[in-house]
């Protein structure tokens, strides 16, 4: 399954006119990697402009093209940097050559805030949703939450707010679905960084 994701990058990248470069082929293989071992959580770091959230767009985008099902939860500092990750993954589904059977005839929920694919019926909640770290997440159920640029300057720049934002973000375990996946990607911006796991 892993050549999909990496033939879905080059196809995108060929949309764009671009190659695709190498370490965003290195990103991919990592985010694939995470999604498909147990248990299936990642941290993703790397230097700013990197392309890491234009991987990861991609990278949702393709699991909605071969898992129609899933529901994925962008979450970010503040909801415009989560509206922003939604905004792209809706711009891929809609000018990737593979994704035409995803977009649904009636958009009615096909916003910057919230996109629903073309999927089995019954689904309650969106196929991609946003929030900003302290909306309302409660009652939201996800197979894939994607943690990007939570720890940001204006939520780690105390140590109380560092514990409020890590107290958050536990919350999340219970939104995930028992066999979903959580990714986190993002900078450290204090020597405390909520991505540090071991001294």
């Amino acid at each position: 399954m892993q050549d999909e994701f990496y033939h879905f990058l080059d196809a995108w990248n060929d949309v764009l006119g671009m190659k695709t470069p190498a370490h965003h082929r290195r990103i991919m293989e990592f985010l694939v990697s995470v999604w498909q071992t147990h248990p299936r959580r990642g941290l993703l770091l790397a230097f700013r402009h990197s392309g890491k959230s234009t991987v990861v767009g991609i990278f949702a985008a393709c699991v909605l093209r071969l898992r129609p099902e899933t529901r994925i939860l962008i979450l970010s500092a503040e909801s415009g940097l989560a509206s922003r990750m939604v905004s792209h993954i809706r711009h891929i589904l809609e000018n990737h050559p593979w994704c035409s059977d995803l977009i649904p005839p009636n958009k009615k929920e096909w916003s910057s805030g919230r996109i629903t694919v073309n999927r089995p019926i019954g689904i309650r909640e969106p196929s991609v949703i946003c929030q900003g770290i302290h909306g309302n997440i409660t009652g939201l159920r996800a197979d894939l939450i994607i943690c990007d640029d939570v720890e940001v300057p204006n939520t780690c720049n105390t140590a109380q707010k560092r514990e409020a934002l890590r107290d958050r973000l536990r919350e999340l375990d219970f939104i995930l679905s028992p066999y979903g996946t959580m990714i986190y990607i993002g900078t450290p911006h204090t020597m405390d960084t909520i991505y540090r796991t071991h001294d």
